[in-house]
């Protein structure tokens, strides 16, 4: 790595010339640095907004599960099987799905070397479970924090190799050059802000010549309001959508239920210990049951509670007949559209179900009734089931200043997971080329996936990437005088912004009120309940928000700057979203995966909800459909141009050894 100094706009700004920047400290991102370390290039660097950041990090739910390949027992699997399995759940390329499932072991397995303690038996079985959507027993969990130890033994191999880590750097933007033979575009460097110096003259701006970029920022977890993402991590898609990255299935997220206090999945045993649901004003006053509202019959609401656990996913097709998912609706119900706070009560039992305070648990039907009998938990309180199956579930909210043995948990349909993002090919580069998304942040996943496969996804496609880098794009980048006479029209660009926001200056900031403005608007029109209507909302709003931010946002502080390149990432993020859910439905898109799409000729899932939550079930229309995103800025003013393609199908790949061993051998396999 290279280090220079140059002048631009009378500023200094330091240079880093090396082959390939890695953006951000998750699993996928110390993993890309550290799979590309092996493979024998060592003119690389980490940057990141800071290392303790992130969702890997700082997320993980009743028993965060990790998907593979079966390792255990007598069940018939193969890669194939696999790759079927990840490709059945719709608008996913067959060709992808191979890959996850072909590097599924490999990865596993290195991070079983490296310290992640995933269960094996005494014959060194490393056993499964059934997880959703999962026909086989794929399924491990190192427990709760399994993406944490995952992070953390990756983080151990990066610092073992002295691999450079550029801590508290936000990236800004993103250089690209363009292809003279083929009209593409090709990533060239990051413009970053060194938030260890912003009160600097040059206001922290750095820059960064490379060959390659693997961006490993996570999800857009900042578009929402009402999310279990950590609150350190907000994503960056927003400069790669306006680098010109394509966009990919960015319809496709995971809903469910969380608390809101500390972020952290409701799922599992929170659920199947069969807390009380109640909704109060925002002042706290007129508490009430509300599930009762709806549900008539006491057996089919506690019923619909227990299965929230394993069917924690919001699922337009579990609202009917009073379907697990009937619960994440009515959350939202009171919560967006009453404008009340709701909470799980684990103090006490559910009063329609109750006889004298004591739950009847012959109201549950038998799969409830089973699993509770064989737990042992058919007894007391919620609170006191919950000791008795799992008291870390307790301790892990006690640590986080909430104590469930006496007070309520606040709650709400909170973005998740998104299994769309940004396009990738079989090596995860992006339509620009050196430019490879890997992670959530890349739209791997169609409309439904298997638990698990997420983190599964950060290794493989860092992994890919590395092995493309190291086998196609192992040289140096261009000259810096080149490079800074690309790039300095972007970095003015830049500058130019950040002193007009300078000029901005008040003793009242709002750049967090006008942010959590527009992700209460997202999380209201546009996460899992969707209209034309809410989705065209969206789109004129974030417009005008984006083309005003200028002239609007007032700091306290320089010290704020940061936060309000990231507002901007977001609004312009939403904006690829809105515009994604306003072309599918106005193609004859229903209701799928993770959300209800509003249809005035369709079902009521139940009368006293009225017609706002009217929706019809897709049939699968869309299954061999993507759309691909693109943005379009025509002098500030932003647009979206979307493209709808086939899936491809799952290869019939070559199996015959003597052939692989050949093309293997003449390097024909990593091009």
């Amino acid at each position: 790595m290279n280090k220079q100094t140059v002048k631009i706009q009378d500023i200094n700004i330091d240079v880093y010339s090396l082959n390939t920047v890695v953006v951000g400290t998750g699993a996928a991102g110390f993993n890309a640095a550290d799979s590309l370390w092996n493979l024998g290039q060592k003119d690389i660097a980490i940057i990141t907004e800071g290392i303790k950041m992130g969702t890997s990090r700082n997320t993980g739910s009743d028993k965060q599960t990790y998907y593979k390949l079966t390792l255990a027992g007598n069940s018939p699997d193969s890669v194939y099987d696999m790759a079927q399995t990840l490709f059945s759940g719709g608008s996913m390329h067959g060709d992808i799905a191979l890959v996850e499932a072909a590097l599924s072991t490999s990865c596993f397995y290195k991070l079983v070397n490296i310290g992640v303690p995933f269960p094996h038996n005494k014959y060194g079985e490393y056993i499964g479970y059934k997880t959703d959507h999962d026909p086989r027993q794929r399924a491990t969990s190192a427990g709760p924090l399994t993406s944490k130890y995952m992070t953390e033994k990756l983080e151990q191999q990066v610092l073992q190799k002295g691999i450079k880590i550029f801590d508290r750097f936000l990236v800004i933007g993103i250089l690209t050059d363009e292809e003279l033979q083929k009209g593409e575009k090709k990533a060239i460097g990051l413009i970053a802000l060194d938030m260890n110096n912003l009160e600097a003259p040059n206001m922290g701006f750095t820059l960064f010549n490379c060959t390659n970029i693997i961006y490993a920022t996570g999800g857009p977890a900042g578009i929402y309001y009402t999310s279990v993402y950590p609150k350190s991590q907000t994503g960056a898609s927003g400069i790669a959508y306006e680098a010109g990255a394509r966009g990919i299935n960015v319809t496709e997220s995971q809903y469910g239920i969380a608390s809101t206090k500390f972020r952290w999945n409701l799922s599992g045993t929170y659920q199947q210990v069969l807390p009380r649901y109640i909704s109060t004003g925002q002042d706290g006053t007129d508490e009430r049951e509300f599930l009762n509202e709806y549900f008539s019959d006491p057996g089919k609401m506690l019923d619909a509670i227990f299965l929230k656990g394993y069917q924690w996913p919001f699922d337009p097709r579990k609202i009917q007949n009073y379907g697990s998912s009937m619960i994440d609706l009515l959350v939202y119900y009171e919560t967006q559209i009453k404008g009340r706070k709701v909470y799980l009560d684990f103090t006490r039992n559910p009063s329609a179900g109750c006889k004298d305070g004591k739950l009847d648990f012959t109201l549950l039907g038998r799969e409830s009734y089973e699993y509770l009998k064989n737990s042992n938990a058919l007894f007391g309180t919620p609170i006191e089931r919950l000791a008795k199956m799992n008291q870390p579930a307790i301790d892990l909210y006690k640590n986080n200043g909430i104590d469930l043995t006496k007070e309520y948990l606040e709650i709400a349909v909170c973005a998740q997971h998104n299994n769309g993002g940004l396009k990738g090919n079989i090596w995860w580069e992006s339509n620009v080329k050196h430019f490879f998304p890997v992670g959530e942040v890349n739209g791997t996943f169609g409309v439904y996936r298997p638990g698990g496969t997420a983190l599964n996804s950060t290794q493989v496609g860092s992994l890919r990437a590395a092995q493309y880098i190291y086998s196609n794009y192992n040289y140096d980048p261009m000259d810096t005088d080149i490079f800074i006479k690309k790039a300095e029209a972007h970095l003015n660009e830049k500058v130019r912004f950040a002193k007009k926001i300078y000029e901005n200056k008040s003793s009242r900031s709002n750049v967090i009120e006008l942010r959590e403005t527009a992700q209460k608007r997202m999380s209201k029109n546009c996460a899992h309940i969707r209209s034309t209507e809410a989705a065209l909302l969206v789109i004129e709003e974030t417009k005008r928000d984006l083309k005003n931010l200028e002239s609007e946002i007032r700091i306290a502080s320089w010290g704020e700057l940061p936060n309000v390149f990231r507002n901007r990432d977001i609004l312009i993020t939403q904006l690829v979203y809105a515009y994604a859910i306003y072309e599918y439905i106005k193609n004859g898109g229903k209701s799928r995966g993770s959300y209800l799409v509003r249809d005035a000729s369709g079902d009521v899932p139940v009368d006293a909800l009225g017609e706002d939550f009217v929706f019809s079930l897709d049939k699968g229309e869309f299954d061999d459909k993507i759309c691909e995103i693109e943005l379009v800025n025509s002098d500030g003013e932003y647009s979206c141009i979307t493209e709808w393609k086939p899936v491809r199908p799952i290869p019939k790949a070559e199996t015959w050894f003597e052939n692989v061993w050949n093309d293997y051998m003449k390097g024909e396999i990593i091009k």
